[in-house]
């Protein structure tokens, strides 16, 4: 399990710990070598979750490990009246603040600090649910999908975007040299924290992914679990209800 990865190898700290100082670390140059390391596809791929999400009409949404809040802007298309971001990072939120500031949203997206294993609101709280390349981050998997079942209201919608591993040939060969090789010396180059942009490779190929995510899911106690895989698979976009 991915829990076992952790940004850094020779630190003390908890896995939750080392992923809130890896992303405050990374968090001003986040958004930039993102798009250049995704080839800017990571945008395509959060336009199909607004899609998937706007399709009951939300009133309320809880966007998960929003970091810089990139989803959570683009789910202002769905019309719900009120989103939440949230995120372990502070420095990732504050980005995100900036962001949202300069579009005028604040009135509608709010960005808190919290913890996705411990959330900080009642039972049946949100219309939906969205984590976007935050769950293989989390250090207890199933606690946190639980957390989010609790808060999730009944016939609501949760979807789930995060990197998988692409099965078929040539897809497979070229994703692991990408992955292992390519990926990690671009995070080197450009960002100040070296080991980040390893442990977001490692992470992601160690994470469950396609049917044994699904199982997951299920074994939680969510209904309806699909997924969709993207790109030759090298991301899976999952949804489910309660």
């Amino acid at each position: 399990m991915s829990s076992k990865v952790k940004p850094y190898k020779n630190s003390d700290l908890s896995k939750k710990q080392q992923v809130r100082k890896m992303f405050d670390n990374i968090s001003k140059e986040y958004d930039g070598l993102n798009r250049v390391i995704s080839f800017g596809i990571d945008v395509k791929w959060r336009k199909k979750v607004v899609k998937l999400i706007a399709k009951n009409k939300p009133d309320s949404i809880l966007d998960i490990a929003t970091g810089t809040g990139d989803l959570a802007i683009n789910l202002i298309e769905t019309n719900a009246k009120k989103i939440v971001g949230l995120d372990i990072s502070e420095g990732m939120l504050e980005v995100g603040k900036h962001k949202i500031n300069k579009k005028n949203l604040d009135d509608t997206i709010e960005m808190i600090v919290g913890d996705s294993e411990n959330l900080p609101f009642e039972d049946a709280t949100f219309d939906a649910i969205t984590v976007a390349f935050g769950v293989r981050n989390f250090e207890n998997l199933e606690k946190g999908l639980s957390e989010i079942l609790r808060v999730l209201k009944p016939n609501g919608t949760f979807v789930i975007l995060e990197t998988s591993v692409p099965t078929k040939t040539p897809y497979k060969q070229g994703y692991n040299v990408y992955t292992k090789y390519i990926m990690p010396t671009i995070g080197k180059l450009f960002s100040k924290d070296k080991s980040a942009y390893s442990y977001l490779s490692s992470s992601a190929s160690v994470f469950p992914f396609g049917e044994a995510l699904n199982n997951i899911l299920r074994n939680i106690g969510f209904i309806n679990v699909e997924d969709f895989p993207q790109t030759f698979g090298v991301a899976t976009i999952y949804k489910a209800s309660k």
